[in-house]
């Protein structure tokens, strides 16, 4: 084959790759919550109501303070803690950092975990990857029904400290965000 014909068919074979990752990431993005035509509600202060008991003694009525309202929990949570590495045995040396994930689901539908989908910010503003292998104790592949948690380990490579880790369900879309503490 000539060198101008192995060029076309490498890339013909780019480019029909980036389309299929154009068109997967199309598909994707129209099953997330922000296309999924659910509209955010704002939230109003209810205003300060008067009390119906008689005045305070001094002829003024007494003012009733609205009850707060619980947050509503997100869909998604993400908890961070400092751990210890404990490398598995494909370790073959090297500075590693971990941190321990509770991740709950607390959506109406499934989500998938995977440690791939996890990433560690350190003090510095540095984003690391996570490491896969490296830790015994490393997060399992898995999906989660609505109202199930699961914990694990998210490794990143070198030795820093890790300010919080992020979560994007599927590598694609918005990120949860939880501080390491």
């Amino acid at each position: 084959m000539s060198t101008g014909a192995i060029v076309a068919i490498v890339l013909s074979s780019v480019v029909g790759g980036m389309l299929l990752l154009g068109i997967l990431g199309a598909a994707l993005s129209e099953d997330s919550p922000a296309t999924s035509g659910k509209k955010a509600t704002p939230t109003a202060k209810a205003p300060v109501q008067p009390s119906k008991k008689a005045p305070a003694a001094a002829g003024e009525p007494k003012e009733v303070k609205p009850e707060k309202k619980a947050a509503p929990e997100p869909e998604v949570k993400v908890v961070a803690q400092k751990a210890t590495f404990t490398p598995s045995i494909l370790n073959d040396g090297g500075a590693f950092t971990s941190v321990k994930v509770t991740i709950t689901n607390n959506s109406d539908k499934k989500i998938s975990v995977n440690p791939l989908y996890f990433t560690i910010t350190d003090t510095n503003g540095t984003k690391h990857e996570s490491e896969l292998g490296e830790d015994e104790h490393q997060i399992d592949t898995m999906d989660l029904e609505p109202g199930e948690n699961s914990s694990g380990i998210v490794t990143g490579e070198g030795k820093f400290t890790p300010k919080y880790v992020t979560y994007v369900d599927g590598m694609f879309g918005d990120g949860v965000r939880g501080n390491v503490s």
